[in-house]
């Protein structure tokens, strides 16, 4: 009886070590790194139709994770720049003005900023877009 113990121990052994390496090196792996592109200079433009011009800053900030989505967001910077000063130019008094438009805005712009590096690269890589200020005149 001793000696199917020892046995199965001996069987069962390797497979606890090995487990245990597994997690350690589940624990040595280093976390993704989460980053914030800010789009630098500010957004400016105008925006709406009427006789008064209208203008809008918009100082923005993209989070994506990993060093190098960091990098391709920043190489497709001029891309991403021109689809949101079209966007936001596209807007009108009444729908900048309205409760809520800044929330309502920041998830088109998400939407857009997407659609585009889904194009240039195959995968949206953008996971949120914040707004750091947004100024409307």
């Amino acid at each position: 009886m001793k000696a199917w113990i020892v046995l199965l121990m001996a069987l069962c052994l390797p497979l606890m070590v090995q487990a245990s390496e597994e997690e350690e090196d589940a624990e040595k792996a280093p976390a993704p790194v989460v980053a914030y592109v800010t789009l630098a200079p500010a957004l400016v433009g105008n925006f709406g139709d009427g006789p008064k011009l209208k203008f809008f800053k918009a100082d923005l900030s993209l989070r994506v994770t990993g060093v190098d989505v960091e990098a391709k967001i920043k190489h497709h910077e001029p891309l991403i720049r021109n689809q949101l000063v079209m966007l936001f130019s596209q807007q009108t008094e009444e729908a900048m003005a309205a409760a809520g438009s800044r929330e309502v805005l920041r998830a088109e712009a998400l939407k857009q900023v997407q659609d585009v590096i889904t194009q240039e690269e195959g995968q949206p890589l953008v996971e949120d877009l914040l707004f750091n200020n947004l100024i409307i005149q």
